[in-house]
């Protein structure tokens, strides 16, 4: 049987779903330029910059208003994958760990004791 050219270990998942974890807090508190400076109406600096620009005629308004919406959506689409990724790899590193113990309890021999994975490999030839 051939070495595998796969490996995960619970350190790797744990790694990879911290640093999307960390991305995700960094994104909603580093970039949310619709939440700076929000008044008592709970509009952000640069949304009240794009209302008082609009109110007094001024065509930049609707351009910087038009701006913060894609920036928003941009934002929330990196860090909706980020959310996503953590959230999964916590999710299913339990059951995979489940899993795991499940087939170990499976594929023992008659004593009870593990089954190496070189006897389990005769019968993949």
């Amino acid at each position: 049987m051939a070495d595998a050219d796969l490996v995960v270990r619970q350190d790797d998942l744990g790694a990879v779903g911290h640093e999307a974890f960390v991305l995700h807090g960094d994104l909603v508190k580093k970039v949310d330029i619709a939440g700076a400076g929000m008044n008592s109406d709970h509009a952000g600096s640069t949304h009240q910059a794009a209302a008082a620009l609009s109110r007094s005629n001024f065509r930049m308004g609707d351009e910087l208003m038009t701006t913060l919406s894609v920036w928003e959506s941009q934002v929330k689409a990196v860090r909706q994958p980020c959310a996503h990724i953590s959230n999964h790899l916590d999710f299913s590193k339990k059951p995979h760990a489940n899993d795991d113990t499940e087939i170990a309890a499976e594929i023992a021999q008659r004593d009870g004791s593990a089954l190496p994975a070189s006897e389990l490999g005769k019968y993949f030839t």
